[in-house]
């Protein structure tokens, strides 16, 4: 039986972290950023954890990880 490949561009997105959830970054932050104002930009930065209806599916695209 062939190995498992995870999606390469969800393992580029997303890592498993050692509690089990999953870290994503944050979406909108890449350009068009004069429109936007500081607090948000601000708020935008960093890490959060993908959301429990998602989860499953993020799972599947990552089988090793």
């Amino acid at each position: 039986m062939p190995k498992m490949k995870s999606k390469r561009s969800a393992a580029k997105r997303f890592r498993i972290q050692a509690g089990g959830g999953i870290k994503r970054t944050k979406a909108f932050l890449r350009h068009i950023l004069t429109k936007k104002t500081t607090k948000r930009k601000r708020n935008m930065r960093g890490t959060s954890q993908v959301h429990a209806s998602n989860v499953r599916s993020v799972r599947a695209m990552l089988p090793n990880g």
